[in-house]
Parts: structure tokens; sequence; C-alpha cells
């Protein structure tokens, strides 16, 4: 089922001096007005849009891309305050509202804000709101394992953390001391689920897989082959250590090692590691 708020392949039925009308299905033909007309665009043809409602609430397309889509989290800058709202610069040519009543304190203009796109039960638009608690629901179930790789976006900085939105839909939480890199709200990323726990909160890592393995193992081949082959650290030594000669925790220091020396790449001896 086609759906405004949302990006797709949709095939042109008839072009016209102001716009290609396109077969959407359910929603009928939808009209790309002509600036955005590619210019090689012909009947037949197939082009990729975002659908959304113009001004007098009528189904338009774009080819456009918007930063998110209806169902989406993103970091948004405000563009102007007005008085029905807060207009975000979402990447189209008509900006993002965000009504009064849809948010978490006032906007001001200038200022990014984490917002969840949305449309509106009663007329159709499309529209976002920062009142973020409302939409991720902490009990809703997932099935989630340790080492599955998620989306992630930071969302807030907590005592322990960030805490982060897990494929526009879940709560996590990463760790202070499991981030290595500096991180910015509204920042997208691949994580990985370090730990769900018995109340169903999920714990993440920014360090899971092979690959990631790979990685870091790679980055101490680097540093021993720079420093004659020898590294005062092991599995035992403090993780600050570890930290500020790898920029890695001590976990995956350790994953990393293991390979090394699975694959007679390294030798672990008391005051550090060496290169075979």
């Amino acid at each position: 089922m086609i759906e405004i708020g949302q990006t797709y392949e949709l095939n042109v039925v008839k072009i016209l001096d102001f716009g290609a009308y396109l077969d959407a299905k359910e929603l009928g033909e939808i009209l790309l007005p002509y600036k955005y007309v590619p210019d090689d665009l012909s009947v037949n043809d197939s082009v990729s849009v975002f659908l959304y409602l113009d001004s007098e609430d009528r189904p338009v397309a774009t080819t456009q891309t918007p930063k998110a889509i209806v169902g989406e989290f993103a970091y948004l800058r405000v563009l102007d305050v007005s008085r029905v709202g807060a207009f975000l610069d979402w990447g189209l040519d008509k900006d993002l509202l965000v009504p009064f009543s849809e948010q978490h304190m006032p906007m001001v203009e200038g200022h990014s804000y984490l917002v969840y796109i949305y449309r509106d039960k009663n007329d159709g638009r499309i529209a976002a709101t920062s009142k973020i608690d409302k939409i991720i629901d902490e009990d809703k179930p997932h099935h989630f394992k340790p080492q599955d790789a998620v989306d992630l976006m930071i969302a807030h900085r907590t005592d322990l953390g960030y805490k982060a939105i897990i494929n526009h839909s879940y709560w996590g939480l990463l760790y202070k001391d499991d981030v290595f890199v500096r991180l910015n709200f509204g920042q997208k990323m691949t994580g990985y689920i370090k730990l769900v726990r018995p109340d169903g909160k999920i714990d993440l890592s920014l360090q899971g897989g092979q690959q990631t393995r790979d990685k870091y193992a790679e980055i101490i081949l680097r540093y021993l082959q720079a420093k004659d082959g020898f590294a005062p650290v092991h599995d035992k030594s403090d993780p600050k250590l570890i930290s500020e000669i790898f920029g890695m925790s001590k976990g995956a220091f350790k994953k990393a090692i293991g390979s090394l020396y699975k694959q007679r790449i390294i030798s672990i001896e008391k005051e550090g590691i060496r290169l075979k």
C-alpha cells in the first residue's frame, strides 16, 4: 500500500508542461512538478520520489530526499518559529512543522532538536514531535540478541553514558566506558547489542562482529610494527592504559589479541604482547 510520507519508485503515466503524473496505485495519479522532473524522464519510466501533501493538502511528489521519512527520528534545525509552531529544515522545499503542542520545550530558531516524524491522524499532514518518550514504549517487546547489528541514533547524554534509539523504535544505552570516539546528538551509526537485561532493557556497544575484531587486530599489529614488535600491555593490563595506547576498550583488546594469539601472530608474555 502506497502512503504519504514514504519514498517509492513510481511509473510515469504522462508528461505535461507543468510536470509528470505518476501512477501511485491506491492514491491515483500524483503530480511531480516540472522543477523536479529529470530532463531525460519519459512515459513508462520509473522515478524515485517522496510523497507528501502540498499547501492545499493535495498529494504531490518530489525527487528531493528528506532527511527522514514518516516513522523515523531525525536531528533537525529550526528555520523559523511562527504562531503555529516551529518549522524545521528536513531537506525539502516545504519545511516540517512541529506544533507548539508537540514541543518538549519551546524551540528556538537556529537550534537543532531530535524529533520524530509522523502523519497527523486528523488531517493526514506530515508533522514532527520532540516528545520522544511518548513515541518509544520502553515495555515494547523485542527479539534482539547479543552481537546483533543495529542502526543507532545518539539521543541524550546521561551520567552512565549515551542513550541511543535503536532501529527508530527502542531505547538502548551506550556506557561511557565503552565509548572511545566523540559522539554527537543526532549522529547515526551502526552499533551492536551488547546485553539484553532481564527487564528487557538493552545495553549497546560500538564494537562487535568479526569485522570489528579484525579492525582492532589491525590497529594492534600496526602499533607492534612501529614499536619494534612489542607493546607493554596484555589481557591483565589496566583498561585506561589500553585505551591510551590503542583507543579501544579492554574487552575489544582482549578479543583482538586472542584472535592474533590463536593465529600465532603474537605471543602474550608477562610484560606485554610481542609480534612473532
